[in-house]
C-alpha cells in the first residue's frame, strides 16, 4: 500500500471536474489551454483524464472526468494511466467533500494499487498520490485489510491449508498482543467440536478450529465467525471440475472476519472481540462424511447430511455454537455460503440475513454510505420445514433448490441463541473481471460495511 502514496514533495495537481465544470473551467483558460483540451479531445467523461503541459515542457496539471457514482473509485482509472511522478487532488476538490468522502476517494486509489506478486510479478503503476496526514491512519488502515482480504482469497491451497490460514491468523494476534488457541485434529473431538471434525476428517492435513481473543474481558462482547473451508471439492458429492476451479476461495469468510479484526483491534474499539474460524479442507477419502449421515454438533442438535457440499453451514455451526456461549453482545458471521445468493444477488452484493433490524438497517445504511453495499433477505421462519429431518433434528439442506440462501441461513439460526443480536452475510468474495480499482480475483465484499457500522457503534 505505502508505494501508492505520498506523505510529502514535490506534487501536481489534479483536478476533477464533471461536463458542466469543465466548460466552467475552460472560459477561465487561455487560448493555447482551451485548444490543448479541446484537441485532445477531452470532454470531462467520466473516467477519462487529460495530461496538460506548462511552458517548458512540464506536466503542470491533470483533468480527470468525475464519475456519476460516489467518490471510491473516482481515481482509480487513473492509478495506472498517470505517468511516473507525484501527484495531488486539487484543494477546490478536497473542499466539496465531506471528510469521509475524502476517505473514500483516497482509499479507491489505495484499492488500485493492489497486485497479487507471490508467484508471478505483475508491475504497478508508478505515480504517487499525496496522501493528507489526518486522512492515513483510516486509509492506510483500511486498504491493509482489503489487501489481506485478497491475498488470503488468492493464495492457491495448496500454500494456504487449514495450517497456514492458522499460521496467518497467530501473525496477525501477535501484531495486537491478542491471545489465540487452536483445536486441532482429533483434539476436535474430545472438546466437542464434532460437526468441524467431520467435514475435515478426511484430509490429510487436519481440520481446526481457530480461536482469537482480544480487549478487556468486561467490555461488550463482539464475537465474529467465519468460515474457513481451504478447498471444496465437494465431498463424496463431488463438484465438477468447473465448480471446483474457485474453491481456494471458499475460506473468504474467514479472511472477511479476520480483516474486521484487524481493523478493531488496529482502532482500539471498547470491545471483548472473539473470533472463531472453523479451518478444514472438504476432501474425498475412505473416512469423509457420507450423505445420509447424522452428525452431531456441539449444541447437541443432529443433522442429517444431505449433501456434503454444503459443508460450510455444518462446520459453522459448531462455530456459532461456540461464539454464543460468550453471550456477545454482537454476532457477525461471514461465509462464501451458497450459490443461490449470487442468482438471487449476482456477484457484487452479499446478501444479509439478520435476527435484529435494527442492527441490520445500520449495516445495510452503512454499506450505502461506504459504496460496499449489502441486501437483506428474510428469515423466513416458514422455511424452517424445508430443512426438517424424519431421523435428525434438522438437515443440511433442503429437499429443493427453492430459497437456498434463506434455509441454509435458517439451519445456521438453529445455532444462534435467541436473545444474541446475530448477522450472518452470504458473500461472494471474488471479483470474475477486471474492473477499475477491482482487479478480477479474491475481493472484500461486505467487509467495509460492516466495519464502518462497527466504528459508529463503538465510537
Amino acid at each position: 500500500m505505502a508505494s501508492a502514496f505520498l506523505q510529502r514533495g514535490q506534487t501536481t495537481p489534479i483536478l476533477l471536474l464533471d461536463r458542466t465544470e469543465l466548460r466552467r473551467w475552460l472560459g477561465q483558460q487561455n487560448v493555447t489551454t482551451r485548444r490543448w483540451v479541446e484537441n485532445a479531445g477531452f470532454t470531462a467523461k467520466p473516467g477519462s483524464h487529460c495530461l496538460l503541459p506548462g511552458r517548458g515542457g512540464e506536466l503542470k496539471a491533470v483533468l480527470a472526468g468525475k464519475r456519476d457514482s460516489g467518490p471510491l473509485y473516482q481515481l482509480s482509472s487513473l492509478y495506472k494511466g498517470l505517468p511516473k511522478g507525484g501527484y495531488h487532488i486539487a484543494p477546490e476538490n478536497q473542499d466539496e467533500l465531506l471528510p469521509a468522502e475524502l476517505e473514500q476517494l483516497f482509499l479507491g486509489w489505495g484499492l488500485a494499487a493492489y497486485r497479487f506478486n507471490r508467484y508471478k510479478r505483475q508491475s504497478a503503476g508508478k505515480a504517487r498520490l499525496l496522501l493528507p496526514k489526518a486522512l492515513k491512519p483510516a486509509v492506510s488502515a483500511l486498504t491493509d485489510a482489503q489487501y489481506l482480504v485478497r491475498d488470503w482469497v488468492n493464495t492457491p491451497t495448496e500454500d494456504f491449508g487449514p495450517d497456514e490460514l492458522a499460521a496467518a491468523v497467530v501473525q496477525q494476534a501477535e501484531s495486537f498482543g491478542a491471545d489465540v488457541g487452536i483445536v486441532r485434529g482429533d483434539e476436535l473431538l474430545t472438546q466437542n467440536f464434532p460437526a468441524v471434525h467431520a467435514v475435515g476428517r478426511a484430509c490429510t492435513r487436519p481440520p481446526q478450529l481457530i480461536h482469537l481473543s482480544w480487549g478487556d474481558e468486561d467490555r461488550p462482547g463482539l464475537s465474529l465467525v467465519g468460515k474457513g473451508v481451504c478447498f471444496d471439492t465437494g465431498g463424496l458429492d463431488i463438484k465438477s471440475a468447473v465448480g471446483m476451479l474457485k474453491m481456494k476461495k471458499d475460506m473468504g469468510g474467514a479472511a472477511h472476519v479476520m480483516a474486521i479484526a484487524r481493523l478493531v483491534m488496529q482502532f482500539q474499539f471498547p470491545v471483548r472481540l472473539n473470533l472463531f474460524i472453523p479451518a478444514v479442507e472438504n476432501s474425498i477419502a475412505g473416512n469423509a462424511y457420507r450423505p445420509g449421515d447424522v452428525i452431531p454438533t456441539r449444541r447437541g442438535k443432529t443433522v442429517e447430511i444431505g449433501n456434503t457440499d454444503a459443508e460450510g453451514r455444518v462446520i459453522l455451526s459448531d462455530a456459532l455454537t461456540r461464539a454464543c456461549e460468550d453471550n456477545p453482545e454482537l454476532l457477525l458471521d461471514f461465509a462464501t455460503l451458497t450459490g443461490a445468493a449470487r442468482v438471487a444477488l449476482g456477484t457484487d452484493l452479499p446478501a444479509l440475513f439478520s435476527n435484529d433490524d435494527e442492527v441490520a438497517g445500520g449495516l445495510l445504511a452503512a454499506g450505502e454510505q461506504v459504496e460496499d453495499p449489502l441486501w437483506q433477505l428474510p428469515l423466513h421462519q416458514p422455511y424452517r420445514r424445508l430443512i426438517a429431518s424424519k431421523i435428525a433434528d434438522l438437515a443440511n439442506v433442503a429437499k429443493s433448490g427453492f430459497g437456498g440462501a434463506i434455509t441454509a441461513a435458517l439451519f445456521l439460526q438453529h445455532f444462534v441463541g435467541r436473545q444474541i443480536p446475530w448477522v450472518h452475510v452470504d458473500t461472494y468474495a471474488w471479483n470474475d473481471a477486471d474492473r477499475s480499482g477491482r482487479p478480477s480475483g479474491g475481493e472484500a465484499l461486505g467487509m467495509r460495511a460492516v466495519f464502518h457500522y462497527l466504528r459508529a457503534r463503538y465510537r
